[in-house]
């Protein structure tokens, strides 16, 4: 109801704006703002069919955990556990599979925990989504940056005309929610090993690489022409 009695004052504004100024310059504002994610929501399902039986979801869970503190992460603040279906219980006592979001906070964190579990016999260990702390922050940074830029358009096309830019008495601002993109380019790197061939080369770490996090903002936007 709120945003519905903007829009009717904003539309009411700008048809007495028209009737005091019928000179007007409509332009279209727009802020691009790209950032690498800082946030890396990691996947971990264990199952038991994993090891074909041999080790219980139980034991998966113990080494996983013993894996993850080696390599520094703190478990009871980055390890979530996601869920448990009832379909996956034996016998009454042992779960067959269960599943976990790992929050890291660097895209080689992902790579050297990824390695770690798939050498422990997990192959369900996969990047699920990312993030930024402050996307918020990012959000109205770039809002504000479309405006700004409608601004700079109208005086830019009205100097082209002889004239000036005024001021705005219009602005559409149809984005109540501003959706990141994310360049999924998600690569990863790793060197498969060849027995037969495997002497004492150097053998390449893995690498990932996370392309950036891209927001879009546009904004319509009227300015008296002077």
């Amino acid at each position: 109801m709120k945003k519905l009695i903007l829009m009717v004052a904003a539309v009411l504004m700008s048809v007495a704006a028209l009737a005091d100024n019928p000179s007007f310059i409509q332009v279209t504002g727009k802020a691009v703002k790209e950032f690498t994610p800082n946030e890396y929501y990691v996947k971990i399902v264990i199952n038991e069919r994993d090891s074909k039986g041999k080790i219980t979801v139980e034991e998966q869970q113990r080494q996983m955990i013993s894996t993850l503190k080696r390599l520094g992460v703190d478990i009871e603040k980055q390890l979530l556990f996601a869920d448990m279906s009832g379909e996956f219980f034996k016998k009454k006592t042992s779960v067959a599979s269960a599943s976990y979001q790992l929050k890291l906070s660097s895209a080689k964190e992902v790579a050297e925990v990824q390695q770690a579990l798939v050498d422990l016999g997990l192959s369900s260990v996969y990047l699920e989504r990312v993030s930024h702390s402050d996307l918020e922050k990012f959000k109205h940074e770039v809002r504000r940056a479309s405006v700004v830029n409608a601004r700079e358009c109208a005086e830019e096309l009205a100097e082209a005309l002889g004239q000036k830019a005024g001021r705005c008495f219009y602005i559409n601002d149809s984005n109540y929610d501003i959706t990141p993109r994310y360049n999924n380019m998600l690569r990863m790197n790793t060197r498969a090993y060849d027995d037969m061939a495997f002497e004492e080369e150097t053998v390449e770490e893995p690498s990932i690489e996370f392309k950036s996090i891209k927001i879009e903002y546009s904004v319509q936007a009227r300015f008296v022409l002077l």
